[in-house]
């Protein structure tokens, strides 16, 4: 796997980048964070991607990184079988774990950038910094469960017996984070390949093409240039095809 460059930046305010990571801070505790809870942000270009691991102890960063942009997926293969988590603004990752993740099995783990992104570095100094004000420990903590929970979701997705359920399942719970209502429907404003929704979904790609067809023929999804549009009522439409 090839090696992408990270592009260093200068320090940044991470309220002004994650304003959500301000929530429970006002007034002069707000500017105070907003000064101080700062880290260097780093470009990611898109492909695949090798994290550095950190230089000793000293060099780990105490939290990880925060993604402020862009798309980011992490494969995780065994078996030959892999499946796929996608990760955006906001999510806190640590790649470097991913060395001893799979021992002593023989699976590997691999990352790619799909969009153009930003990461953030949460360091020890961040983190002594941002021990100040509990609340945006509190949204560190509140980040974390939500990637856990969403895993959770999509390995239950996983194990619905029709892949045209998965695939529907899958898109509604993208709109819920990434999507935007339109007239015309709910947009998701995501170029997924049927080969990245497939390991998402825990199904082969034709399989996935299929699925995508029916749901096409159905009026319940429509791909634009964008990424896809969803239509109608999930709760609805889920029914007549578990």
């Amino acid at each position: 796997m090839s090696t992408q460059a990270m592009t260093q930046r200068p320090l940044i305010s991470i309220l002004d980048a994650d304003p959500e990571m301000g929530a429970g801070l006002s007034g002069d505790a707000r500017e105070l964070a907003r000064r101080h809870a700062v880290a260097i942000v780093h470009a990611l270009p898109t492909g695949p991607f090798d994290f550095p691991s950190p230089n000793g102890e000293s060099a780990a960063p105490a939290v990880g990184l925060l993604v402020l942009d862009g798309l980011i997926t992490r494969d995780v293969e065994l078996a030959k079988r892999s499946t796929t988590e996608l990760l955006g603004q906001g999510d806190i990752i640590r790649p470097w774990d991913d060395e001893a993740s799979l021992e002593p099995l023989p699976g590997s783990v691999s990352w790619a950038v799909l969009e153009p992104a930003r990461v953030a570095v949460l360091d020890r100094r961040f983190a002594a910094v941002a021990g100040r004000w509990p609340s945006m420990l509190d949204m560190l903590v509140q980040r974390t469960i939500r990637r856990s929970r969403q895993l959770s979701v999509q390995r239950a997705i996983a194990q619905v017996p029709r892949v045209d359920a998965r695939v529907l399942v899958l898109l509604w719970l993208l709109a819920d984070r990434w999507g935007r209502v339109s007239p015309q429907g709910v947009r998701v404003p995501l170029a997924l390949t049927h080969e990245t929704i497939g390991k998402l979904v825990g199904a082969r790609r034709p399989s996935v093409t299929t699925a995508l067809g029916v749901l096409t023929r159905r009026g319940l999804v429509e791909r634009t240039d964008t990424g896809w549009l969803l239509h109608g009522d999930p709760h609805e439409a889920l029914p007549e095809l578990l």
